[in-house]
């Protein structure tokens, strides 16, 4: 008798509940929660009303938040993830991306060109072919091309396609007769301009140089900028991606987010870092980080210290093994160092967040010496500055990354692209603290994981797979390439959630499926905590939830 009365008791105490709280306006249930919150690692179901979670638990318990409108998700007992926050994107250049030339997976010079002549046919009089993220690592012989394999096929139309680490461009004569450029043009500073054994430019630029290019080439139209927007926020929710650090955008990139989020159009969250070399444009009206609404911020600059392993301009304290006098590039935004050093000081001063690319030792150990200099001025008080890729590692300088609070954002996907020739460019013993994720963790930096798109696809299944595999694209590290450097997926998963959200100062907002935090989530094909390593680059996203509303799969 005395049970039964406090059965009745209970169970009329939860119908009250029930009855007195708010009902959900969506319910996610019969779902493998994975939270990435250690309080709480798992549940069965997910409650929200508007953008925010109210809930997270069993499937009995979340039912009680059940309303005539409440819209309910079965997920069918499929896994269930916080949404992925890309560290480091180019969205917009992303979003274009997708609707211009296709020459990453071009295998031969012949395929390169063919494929630039067919694009040349659907081109309008004036506009100019770019995009392409070609990779002549891909083809037999591996060698730069020139703008003798496109002219013939491209005649008067300009073209100036980038090879897919964004460190260098080729044009041919059209491009180059447009933006005035012959024999005798000087190199810049940071920069290079490939030439043949006369001196003619072969139509190769690299880093600083492409600005020689960039400068002829007619600026995107608000119609087309809107276009490449919408192109990316769509590409975005159909793998997972809630969030996005967007470097170096223009600000009529910043300009076009702002009219979609006006209209309620942004189904991806964007945290917006223009370059350095402006960093007045936002002090001068007061931002500091991470300022804006959970759609929409500003607060953060991007800085570049050199270029890229790939193009050989990466800066290092020794030469590359493959070519003996070359030690790489430092930007032009470092030329001089002191320069870099005195921008950087007083954007910290104003409130802005620091994001530098840094990919070769020596260019790091600099952007270091500028990150402890601003400390000593400053004093710490979590600045969460940032070294974007952080690639090519030198022992010594884990620990002062650890010391300086500096944030590692980087990209497990480059690692295992990479990797098909990077050893062969820094040799063996470079290439241990190359992609050094667990060195990182060891020395307890924290990880923010991105995919850098477009330079690299922007699907997260593709970076948790190299994260945990580090096996090179050409199949030739089955067991990884520097294994050592493996991560567990909880790590990795956190990495792409928590650790990017703390990188956008946004760690108790989201980055978990925790009470109180936005309603952005992932239903997932398989779970890829069940599946074989190697399978989980084959896992699709089903539907992608921001704000408590579906924005992709499902039924809106």
């Amino acid at each position: 008798m005395k049970l039964k009365l406090i059965l009745h008791l209970f169970a009329t105490g939860l119908v009250a509940a029930a009855q007195t709280r708010p009902a959900a306006t969506l319910i996610v249930t019969n779902a493998n929660v994975y939270t990435v919150d250690k309080q709480h690692p798992k549940a069965d179901a997910v409650a929200a009303i508007g953008d925010r979670i109210v809930a997270v638990g069993s499937s009995a318990e979340i039912d009680l938040w059940r309303g005539p409108d409440t819209k309910v998700i079965d997920a069918g007992g499929k896994l269930l993830l916080p949404g992925f926050d890309d560290s480091h994107v180019h969205f917009i250049s992303g979003g274009a991306q997708l609707d211009q030339v296709e020459l990453n997976d071009a295998t031969t010079p012949e395929e390169f060109a063919r494929r630039i002549g067919a694009q040349t046919k659907k081109t309008a009089k004036g506009e100019w072919i770019v995009g392409g993220d070609w990779d002549e690592t891909k083809w037999p012989k591996p060698q730069l091309p020139t703008k003798e394999l496109v002219d013939a096929v491209t005649g008067y139309t300009p073209i100036f396609v980038n090879r897919y680490d964004g460190h260098q461009s080729l044009a041919n004569t059209a491009a180059m007769k447009l933006a005035g450029i012959t024999a005798k043009t000087p190199d810049v500073a940071g920069g290079v301009i490939v030439r043949d054994k006369s001196g003619n430019p072969t139509g190769i630029f690299k880093d600083a140089a492409m600005d020689l290019i960039n400068k002829a080439i007619p600026p995107m139209s608000h119609e087309r900028r809107m276009r490449a927007a919408r192109r990316a926020l769509e590409h975005a929710a159909s793998v997972g991606v809630t969030s996005v650090q967007d470097m170096n955008p223009e600000f009529a990139d910043v300009a076009v987010y702002s009219e979609l989020a006006e209209k309620g159009e942004l189904t991806t969250r964007i945290y917006a870092a223009p370059m350095e070399t402006n960093w007045q444009d936002q002090a001068k009206v007061g931002l500091r980080h991470a300022w804006g609404s959970s759609y929409l911020r500003l607060g953060a600059v991007k800085g570049y210290a050199d270029g890229s392993l790939g193009s050989g301009t990466a800066y290092m304290y020794e030469p590359f093994s493959d070519e003996p006098g070359n030690r790489g590039l430092l930007s032009d935004e470092m030329h001089p160092p002191t320069a870099m050093r005195s921008r950087l000081l007083r954007a910290a001063a104003a409130g802005l967040q620091l994001r530098v690319h840094a990919i070769g030792d020596h260019g790091i150990a600099m952007i270091l010496d500028i990150f402890s200099d601003i400390e000593k001025e400053h004093g710490y008080h979590d600045q969460r500055f940032s070294i974007e890729h952080a690639q090519h590692m030198a022992e010594k300088d884990f620990e002062r990354f650890a010391k300086l609070h500096v944030i590692a954002s980087m990209q497990p996907y480059h690692a295992i692209d990479d990797g098909r020739w990077a050893e062969g460019r820094l040799g063996h013993a470079r290439s241990r603290y190359s992609y050094a994720w667990r060195s990182f963790l060891d020395h307890g930096v924290k990880l923010a994981f991105g995919t850098d798109w477009f330079v690299a696809p922007l699907n997260p299944m593709l970076g948790l797979y190299a994260a945990v595999t580090r096996a090179t694209l050409d199949g030739k590290n089955p067991d990884g390439w520097v294994p050592e450097e493996k991560i567990t997926l909880p790590e990795a998963v956190e990495a792409y959630t928590m650790g990017s959200a703390f990188a956008e100062f946004q760690e108790n907002v989201k980055g978990s499926i925790t009470p109180g935090k936005l309603a952005d989530m992932v239903i997932l094909s398989d779970n890829i905590f069940d599946v074989k390593p190697e399978a989980i680059r084959s896992v699709k996203v089903e539907t992608t939830i921001v704000g408590g509303k579906i924005v992709y799969g499902g039924n809106p």
